[in-house]
Parts: structure tokens; C-alpha cells; sequence
């Protein structure tokens, strides 16, 4: 399930939105309005983004899931992330939205806000669907205002991929609780020993500014907008186009030139934030060794790490609440599609699913490893529920970034243009 064929910005950019590995190929199943049909048989639509290898996985649980409920039949639609958040905002305007959907944080209040969510409480509260057996935290996540909007399919949370062995030459070893301080000190020293830059552009990466904001008792949003100042984010910019100009970050260039490749697994960095789960894409599209490192802190403690989640959604119009529960509550417990699935959308949430999936892949039992070290050192967190417009901030946090750090905009104008574009977003 690499994703070696995704370009760097857009996995950065989707990192926050998907919490997924995602590809590009943009193939369409077959859509359709759901129904009844004479002899009771109701048909539901499932929609989703990504590429051709989930589709296959998603396919095979269908067929499983089928043959335990034959009166259900599942119509399904995928698309690459970008044409499906235009298809689904198409359909929810028109009031045809699918009637179970793959759903990501970032839009949780934009569309319940508008009616188009439903508040599945009602399904569990029935004993269609179970909130039972998940792992600890992980359904906070799909819950909004008190509505549990979405049911988490699999988690992930921020992480420090790097290349072992250029770590190694530097004489670097990243230990927990070590500080920004010396996590910057090191790409220094990763730098003078290598000559490779230490990073490949963590000031871009909306996700780690959160875990660096609420470390300092902030978060990137609040309930209505965002939860920082001005000043926080100039002097977080500063010095990353400082960081560009001293050579230890990479230069924007060449992350450019580097695409569809990450710079990390080109070899012109020697780390890189990202979500755990992705780590696959480095050894799919690198010579190297890649590993996970714990994520740098301001008290030598507190992360401000969370899980972070993939999950399923359901129409607020959909004529059949009871079979959109079940199917989801079978997606998400039963153990025979945790097995298909495995970790292509994050670490597999139930414990009914990650029980019964063992990886037998370096990368993917490193992943399993690493959450279970995150959630055992008691650092965890609660994710900040995203206010409506998020994903636009999201979108305008990476462009305007790299922007800035090509020297393109000055950093106070950056600035000041991304808390202007977050406000439209935000009353939009």
C-alpha cells in the first residue's frame, strides 16, 4: 500500500485531512440512488477517497459483509481526496449525499453544520452499532458538540520519521522528552557532520504547529476560529526561514524537484513530520532504513499528541439509519476485515480489528510499536474539535508556508495574508 506515487504537498496537505494513505487514481465506481427494492433488499451508497489498493481491500469487506447481510446490498464511489470532497459538497447542496461516507475531523462541524451529518447516537443508543471494544480514546474523535458524528476506522498520531543511518553518521539519537531545543540543535549537527539538511520543512505542517501550540498551552484552533496569535505563528515562521537560509532545513527548491519523492526518502533531508501510518511510503520510495522517532517537547514531558482518526460517517437523509449502523458497525468490529484492511488507514481502531491483524512487515509492526509506546507513556491527549473552514485553513497554512519560505512573501505579510484567508474561511 505505498504511497510513492502521492506528491509530497498534497500528502501534507491530506496528512491532516485523511489520516490515511491515499493515491491519486482518480476511478469512479458506480453511484446510484439507494432503495428498496420489492423483495425487501435495501441498497446502500458507501463513498470514500483514495487509491486502487484500498478500493480492492474496501471491496473484499463489501463482499463479506454481504454474505452476512444478504437483504444489504452496498453501491460504492471512489475518488482521489480532492474529487471527492468536490463530488460530496456537489451532492450534500443538492441533498443526495452518500449514505455512508469516509469522513476526516476537518469536516465534521462544516457539515453538520449544515444538516447533512447524522448524529449516530441514535443507532447505538438502538444496538445497531456498537461503541464498544474501541481502543482508548480513539472515538472522541468523530464526537462534535456532543453528536457522535463519525466512527473512527483507524487512528494515527504525529510522528518523526527519519533516516537511520544519516542519524547514525551524525551521531544523533532522538530520545523521548527531548526538547525543541535539541531537536534543532541536531539538525544543526546532522547538517555539519552530513551535509544533509536535518528537516525537510516542519514550519508547513499544520498538525505539528498544534502539537507546538498546545505544548505552550494553545491549540492551531478553538471551537470558533483559531487559537493562537499573530505573534505566535511570526516567530514560528521566523525561524523557519532562518533555518531555510542556514541550509538545515531543505531548500523549498529542491522539495519541488524532488516530487512525486518526499525529500526525506530522495535523500536531501534527514527527517520529516508526518503521520506514523505513512511511514510506509518511505521504504516504497527510498534506499535507505526509515524509523519513528518521539516527537520533540517544550517541558521535556508533555508531546500534545492525540490520535488523530480516519472514521465513517452516515446522511442525515438517508432512509436507512439501521442498515447504514449495521454496515458500519461491521466495518469497524469484525475481525476478518480488520485482516483485509490491516493499516491502510491508520492503526486499525477496534480492538477486535487490531488484535486480529498482526503485521508482519519491519514498518508496519514499527507503527503498531510506536502507538502503543505513545498511549502507554501517558501523553495523549483529546483532539481539538475543528471549527467549519478548517480544511481551507489547513490548505492556506502549507501554501502560504512554502510561499514564505521561498522567499516569495515576507514573513509578517505571510502572516498576516494566512489570518485573513482563515477568517473568510471561517464565516464561509
Amino acid at each position: 500500500m505505498g504511497t510513492g506515487n502521492v506528491e509530497r504537498r498534497t500528502i501534507l496537505k491530506v496528512a491532516g485531512a485523511s489520516m490515511a494513505t491515499l493515491g491519486l487514481a482518480a476511478t469512479t465506481g458506480c453511484g446510484g440512488d439507494s432503495g428498496t427494492s420489492a423483495d425487501g433488499t435495501v441498497t446502500i451508497r458507501y463513498s470514500w477517497w483514495g487509491a486502487d489498493e484500498r478500493a480492492k481491500r474496501i471491496n473484499q469487506s463489501i463482499a463479506l459483509f454481504e454474505k452476512k447481510y444478504p437483504k444489504i446490498k452496498v453501491k460504492t464511489d471512489f475518488q482521489d481526496y480532492a474529487s471527492f470532497w468536490e463530488k460530496f459538497q456537489t451532492q450534500a447542496a443538492g441533498g443526495n449525499p452518500p449514505d455512508v461516507f469516509q469522513n476526516a475531523v476537518g469536516f465534521l462541524r462544516k457539515y453538520d453544520k449544515r444538516g447533512i451529518l447524522m448524529d449516530l447516537k441514535s443507532q447505538i443508543d438502538a444496538g445497531n452499532l456498537s461503541l464498544d471494544h474501541f481502543r482508548a480514546g480513539v472515538t472522541k474523535v468523530g464526537e462534535v458538540d456532543g453528536k457522535q458524528l463519525g466512527i473512527p476506522v483507524g487512528s494515527n498520531t504525529m510522528a518523526l520519521v527519519v533516516d537511520k543511518k544519516v542519524l547514525a553518521k551524525a551521531g544523533v539519537d532522538p530520545q523521548p522528552g527531548w526538547t525543541w531545543d535539541e531537536y534543532f540543535k541536531a539538525l544543526k549537527t546532522i547538517h555539519d557532520k552530513t551535509k544533509v539538511p536535518g528537516d525537510t520543512g516542519y514550519f508547513g505542517i499544520m498538525y505539528l504547529y498544534d502539537l507546538y501550540l498546545r505544548q505552550n498551552g494553545k491549540a492551531f484552533f478553538d471551537k470558533d476560529g483559531l487559537g493562537f496569535e499573530q505573534t505566535d505563528l511570526t516567530e514560528w515562521w521566523t525561524d523557519g526561514y532562518n533555518r531555510v537560509k542556514a541550509g538545515i532545513i531543505t531548500s523549498p527548491k529542491t522539495v519541488e524537484q524532488d516530487k512525486p519523492k518526499s525529500s526525506l526518502s530522495a535523500g536531501h533531508a534527514a527527517c520529516e513530520f508526518t503521520w506514523d501510518n505513512f511511514t510506509v511510503r518511505y521504504s516504497a520510495e527510498g534506499t535507505s532504513e526509515y524509523g519513528l522517532a518521539p516527537i520533540p517537547t517544550t517541558d521535556g514531558k508533555d508531546t500534545g499528541q492525540y490520535l488523530a482518526s480516519l472514521m465513517l460517517s452516515a446522511s442525515a437523509r438517508t432512509q436507512h439509519p439501521k442498515e447504514v449502523a449495521q454496515f458500519i458497525d461491521f466495518m469497524v468490529h469484525d475481525p476478518e476485515v480488520g485482516k483485509i484492511m490491516g493499516y491502510d488507514r491508520g492503526v486499525l481502531a477496534t480492538t477486535d480489528q487490531f488484535d486480529a491483524y498482526k503485521p508482519t512487515d519491519a514498518v508496519g509492526k514499527e507503527i503498531a510499536q510506536y502507538e502503543q509506546d505513545t498511549a502507554a507513556a501517558g501523553v495523549l491527549g483529546a483532539i481539538t474539535p475543528h471549527p467549519s473552514g478548517a480544511d481551507t485553513v489547513e490548505a492556506a497554512f502549507l501554501r502560504i508556508s512554502g510561499d514564505m519560505a521561498q522567499g516569495k512573501t515576507k514573513v509578517s505579510d505571510a502572516v498576516k495574508q494566512f489570518f485573513s484567508e482563515s477568517e473568510a474561511a471561517f464565516q464561509a
